[in-house]
């Protein structure tokens, strides 16, 4: 068995892809249109990991409600500074949910409220201001 991606419905294509792209720093592995179904698949992979994809899916024209997406549970990232990843999402609008007080791991909420968690590759030590940092919504 080999696996290969996990799929969420977003409703914004350019939001979405500002925050896994520019926020995250995915990168779009390829992309499927289909006039018939009338939607849009685009995958996105890490440069480290390649072959373990996430697949945004948007429905032409749906209004449908995906809810809080609380019942997906979330996306896991290794990152290499937790702090700096935060910050540049703080800088790019975003709400850290969870900040990384512990130097390990944090939690910050895409465009279409899909949780996703950050976790520092090893380990760093508390720093301010996330160490005192309280949390803010939910993840």
């Amino acid at each position: 068995m080999k696996y290969l991606h996990s799929m969420v419905r977003v409703r914004d294509v350019d939001a979405s892809l500002r925050f896994f792209c520019e926020g995250l720093g995915l990168k779009e592995t390829r992309r499927i249109e289909s006039e018939a179904g009338k939607f849009t698949l685009i995958y996105l992979a890490a440069p480290e990991s390649p072959e373990a994809e996430v697949e945004l899916t948007y429905n032409w024209g749906s209004e449908e409600d995906y809810g809080s997406a609380r019942n997906f549970g979330h996306l896991a990232f290794q990152v290499k500074d937790i702090y700096a990843t935060c910050a540049h999402l703080q800088s790019m609008g975003y709400t850290i949910n969870r900040p990384p007080r512990d130097g390990h791991m944090a939690f910050v909420r895409s465009p279409d409220l899909i949780s996703i968690e950050l976790l520092q590759d090893g380990h760093l030590s508390p720093q301010e201001p996330w160490a005192s940092m309280p949390n803010t919504g939910v993840w």
